[in-house]
């Protein structure tokens, strides 16, 4: 019985130590067709979501709870020309840090730091 117990709790230990930790990289909600002009990416804030256009990397802030809910723009500039705008065209990508985000432009690989420092202030550099 003693025999026992001790291959038991051996052979628990080897496989609890060969277990692999949780990755703490961001995970990436994002549906995988690429035809629509908006996709909606959440944040650490489980109140707060970032709606991007897919077609020009416009962004904004959606704020929501039970009773309401507020839209605030993030960066109301088109990245790209009319003529060059395409569905799918940027994508956003969460990082480690929760309060920034990489806006990313697949055709011609630029990419661009989305950061805020409080609830109202959000910040948009280019990433050279």
């Amino acid at each position: 019985m003693k025999t026992r117990l001790v291959t038991l709790l051996f052979i628990l230990f080897t496989i609890t130590s060969f277990a692999q930790k949780a990755s703490n990289l961001p995970f990436q909600h994002t549906a995988t067709d690429s035809t629509g002009v908006f996709r909606l990416f959440p944040t650490e804030n489980g109140y707060t979501f970032i709606k991007l256009n897919t077609r020009n990397g416009k962004m904004w802030q959606v704020k929501w709870d039970t009773k309401n809910k507020k839209v605030n723009p993030l960066s109301d500039a088109a990245l790209v020309n009319k003529d060059d705008e395409k569905n799918g065209r940027f994508m956003l990508y969460p990082t480690v840090n929760v309060y920034n985000f990489i806006l990313f432009d697949q055709l011609d690989g630029r990419m661009w730091n989305v950061k805020w420092k409080h609830e109202h202030e959000w910040k948009v550099f280019l990433i050279e």
